[in-house]
C-alpha cells in the first residue's frame, strides 16, 4: 500500500513538473513572435519613434535570449537548476510587468531586453529539471509536450497578439504573462525539488562573457543587416567580431577546467547533429512564420487578426504531433521521424512557392498546406530534442539543452535575415512567395543532416578466421558515459 502511494505521490509531483516547465516554455517562446503584430499599436503610441528604432522591441529581445542560453544552461548546472529556473521566471515576470506599464520607449526597450535575459535562463533550467526529475517511464512523452508548447508557442503568437490587440491595446500582450508567470512562480517555489548544482568553480568568466558577447554580435548583425544594409561597416563589425569571439571562447572551452561552452559534447555525433538541424530547421521555421502572416495583410489583404487565425490550425497540428511523437514513436525510430519530417516540411513550402498568388487560395492551397506544415515541423522538433536529451550526460542536461535551443535561435536569425534580403532584394508578390521556397530548401537541408542521427549500419568484422562466412555485425552506438541513451542500453 505504501509502495503504491508512493507511486501516485511521483507520478503527481511529474504532472506537476511537466505542466511547470511546459507553462515556462510557452511563455518564453510566445514572446519571440507575439509582438511582431503589436509593431502598427507600438507606433501609434510611440510616433516620434522610427520604425528602424521600434524594431529593436523585437530584436533586443531575441539577442537577449539567443545570447545568453549558453551561459544560464551552464550556470543551471552548476548552481542549480530549481535556483536559475525561479530567479528567471522572476526576472521574465517582472519584465512583462514593466513592458505593460512602461511610460515611455526607453523603458519598454530595456524591459524587453529583461524580459530576453529572463527567457534565456528559464529554457535551459526548465528542460534540466525535467530531465533530471521526471520518471523514466514518462520522460519521452514529457520531452514531447515541453517540445509542443515551445512549437505551439511561436508559431501561435501572431493569432494570439491579434486577438489581445483587438480586444485592447499592445499593452495586453505582456499583460497575460504575468499572472502565468506569478502562479508558476508561487507553484514552483513549492514543489520543484531543490537539487544541489555541481560542486566546484564557476564556468570561464572570460569564455562566458566572449561567448555572449560573440553570439549577441552574431545575431545583430543577422537581425539588422537589412536595416543597415549588408555591406555596411556595422553589420559587417557586428559579424565579423561576433565570430571572432565565439571563437575566442570555443578555443578558451578547450583548455579550460571549467569552460564556459561545453563543446566536450560535440563529441557525441548524435548531439553535434542534432545541433546542426537545429539550425538548419530554426532558419526555415522562423522564416516561414513571419513571412505567412506579413503575406496574408499585404497580398490578400487580410487583417491582423484574420491573418493570425489563418496560422492557428498548423499551431495545432504541430502540437499535436510533437506530443504523439513523445507518446507513440519508440526512440530508436524518431531519427527517422525527424529526417522524414523536416522533407515533408520542405515538400510543403515547395507546395506553398507553386500555389500562392495575388488571389486568395485559402481552402485549396493554405489551409492543407499550414496543416501538414504544422504536423511535420512539430514531429521534427520533438524528435530533435529528444536526440539531443538523450546523447547529454545528466551533469550536462541544462548546458546542453542551452547548446540546442541556442543553435535554433542562431539559425532563425539567419531565417530572419534570409528573408529581409529576398524581400528587398524583390519587389511584389514573388518576394514573400520566394521566402517559403527558402523554408523548404533550408527545412530539405535540415532533413539530409538529420539522416544523420540514424544508428551507422552494421560493419563486417575484422579478423575473422579465412573460410567462414562474412557476417555483418552491429556496431555498438558510442553515446556519452551516464547519458540517458547509456543508462538505457545498460537496462536493456
Amino acid at each position: 500500500m505504501t509502495e503504491l502511494s508512493n507511486d501516485r505521490t511521483t507520478e503527481a509531483n511529474g504532472t506537476k513538473l511537466l505542466l511547470l516547465t511546459s507553462g515556462a516554455t510557452f511563455m518564453a517562446f510566445l514572446d519571440t513572435t507575439v509582438v511582431n503584430v503589436a509593431f502598427p499599436a507600438l507606433h501609434s503610441s510611440y510616433p516620434a519613434v522610427s520604425l528602424a528604432i521600434l524594431s529593436w522591441v523585437v530584436s533586443g529581445f531575441a539577442i537577449a535570449f539567443a545570447a545568453l542560453l549558453t551561459p544560464a544552461g551552464r550556470l543551471a548546472d552548476v548552481l542549480g537548476r530549481r535556483q536559475v529556473f525561479l530567479a528567471s521566471v522572476a526576472v521574465f515576470t517582472l519584465a512583462s510587468l514593466a513592458c505593460a506599464a512602461a511610460p515611455d520607449f526607453g523603458v519598454l526597450l530595456g524591459a524587453r531586453v529583461l524580459q530576453g535575459i529572463g527567457a534565456a535562463g528559464m529554457i535551459p533550467a526548465a528542460l534540466g529539471l525535467l530531465l533530471a526529475e521526471m520518471p523514466p517511464a514518462r520522460l519521452l512523452s514529457a520531452i514531447g509536450i515541453w517540445g509542443a508548447s515551445g512549437s505551439m508557442a511561436a508559431a501561435a503568437g501572431p493569432s494570439l497578439g491579434g486577438l489581445l490587440i483587438a480586444a485592447t491595446d499592445w499593452r495586453a500582450v505582456f499583460v497575460l504573462n504575468v499572472p502565468i508567470g506569478a502562479l508558476i512562480l508561487l507553484s514552483g517555489w513549492r514543489s520543484v525539488p531543490a537539487r544541489p548544482g555541481q560542486s566546484g568553480r564557476l564556468p570561464d568568466g572570460v569564455g562566458t562573457a566572449a561567448a555572449t558577447a560573440g553570439i549577441a554580435g552574431v545575431v545583430i548583425g543577422l537581425t539588422k543587416g537589412s536595416d543597415w544594409g549588408w555591406g555596411a561597416p556595422s553589420t559587417i563589425g557586428a559579424l565579423v567580431i561576433g565570430l571572432a569571439l565565439v571563437m575566442v571562447a570555443v578555443a578558451r572551452s578547450r583548455r579550460h577546467p571549467v569552460p564556459a561552452i561545453p563543446i566536450s559534447l560535440w563529441d557525441s555525433r548524435t548531439f553535434a547533429v542534432a545541433n546542426l538541424t537545429s539550425l538548419l530547421a530554426g532558419a526555415a521555421l522562423y522564416a516561414w512564420l513571419l513571412a505567412g502572416p506579413l503575406y496574408l495583410t499585404t497580398f490578400w489583404g487580410y487583417s491582423v487578426l484574420r491573418a493570425g487565425l489563418a496560422v492557428t490550425p498548423g499551431a495545432l497540428t504541430s502540437a499535436v504531433a510533437a506530443i504523439l511523437v513523445g507518446k507513440r514513436v519508440a526512440l530508436g525510430r524518431q531519427p527517422a521521424v525527424v529526417a522524414g519530417a523536416l522533407v515533408v516540411f520542405a515538400a510543403v513550402g515547395v507546395w506553398i512557392w507553386a500555389g500562392l498568388g495575388r488571389q486568395p487560395v485559402f481552402l485549396e492551397v493554405w489551409l492543407p498546406a499550414g496543416l501538414i506544415g504544422g504536423a511535420a515541423f512539430g514531429a521534427a522538433l520533438t524528435g530533435l530534442s529528444t536526440a539531443a536529451a538523450i546523447s547529454v550526460p545528466p551533469v550536462h542536461f541544462a548546458g546542453g539543452m542551452a547548446l540546442n535551443t541556442a543553435a535554433r535561435q542562431i539559425g532563425g536569425a539567419l531565417g530572419v535575415a534570409a528573408m529581409a534580403a529576398i524581400a528587398s532584394a524583390e519587389s511584389g508578390t514573388y518576394a514573400l512567395r520566394d521566402v517559403f521556397l527558402f523554408a523548404g530548401l533550408s527545412s530539405f537541408a535540415a532533413g539530409v543532416v538529420g539522416l544523420g542521427l540514424l544508428p551507422r549500419p552494421a560493419r563486417l568484422t575484422r579478423g575473422r578466421p579465412r573460410g567462414e562466412a562474412a557476417a555483418a555485425v552491429p556496431q555498438p552506438r558510442m553515446v556519452p558515459e551516464g547519458s540517458l541513451a547509456a543508462e538505457e542500453a545498460e537496462s536493456a
